[in-house]
């Protein structure tokens, strides 16, 4: 499940990130509100963790814009712990409201509970043409036959049928799966899809994994 968090306190966004990604959710981060509204608007998630204090458009504007587009589930997230802040909160619209310091614990319990609410999806499997992956028993197939991934080339590949026909940058890809700002001087991203395809690909038709000149790496089928 994707989650985007607004948040402007690095550490706090780091720490979030890294968590979340480590409990299985494909995270994404925006550092300030216009970067969030941005995400907001060209994107689905499952669920936003926001910050109300945001430089740019702060976390009150943003829930209103997710409103109107959608009832994704949304948690505020933000050291502001007075009565009628968390009553103006949920009356907007929030889901559920948690106050700076926090207990990751907590948090990954309040958005357990929150993306239960929200209507059920088919995200534990995966299947492009013959290419198969179970999310819970952590299997891979192709052809129906076992393949033997890393915990990086699983989780790279996960990411790649999520966002199936989707151009996925170097820079996503490394901060999806590596938690890491991309250096453009860092071919990890490049090395991980040529070891990936080597398993997936190589020793199967169609090919799947696909290169965008100057743009990154998508998955999908040809047919």
């Amino acid at each position: 499940m994707r989650i985007l968090v607004v948040e402007d306190e690095i550490k706090t966004a780091d720490y979030l990130r890294k968590g979340l990604s480590e409990s299985g959710y494909l995270v994404e981060v925006a550092l300030n509100g216009l970067d969030g509204q941005h995400l907001i608007q060209e994107s689905e998630f499952d669920l936003i963790i926001l910050d109300v204090m945001l430089p740019g458009i702060d976390g009150w504007q943003l829930l209103q814009i997710v409103r109107r587009k959608a009832q994704t589930p949304v948690l505020f997230l933000t050291a502001r712990d007075a009565v009628e802040d968390r009553v103006k909160g949920l009356e907007l619209g929030a889901d559920d409201y948690l106050v700076k310091p926090f207990s990751y614990a907590e948090l990954l319990a309040r958005v357990r509970t929150l993306l239960r609410r929200g209507p059920p999806r088919e995200v534990e499997q995966f299947k492009v043409a013959d290419l198969e992956l179970d999310l819970l028993r952590r299997r891979v197939t192709r052809q129906g036959e076992r393949l033997t991934l890393t915990n990086k080339e699983f989780a790279l590949l996960h990411l790649l049928l999520s966002r199936e026909g989707e151009v996925l940058s170097r820079a996503q890809i490394a901060s999806q799966v590596w938690q890491m700002n991309f250096d453009s001087d860092t071919n990890v991203v490049d090395v991980a899809i040529r070891r990936l395809r080597a398993k997936v690909d190589d020793p199967y038709q169609p090919k799947l994994i696909h290169t965008v000149r100057g743009m990154g790496y998508l998955l999908e089928s040809p047919e």
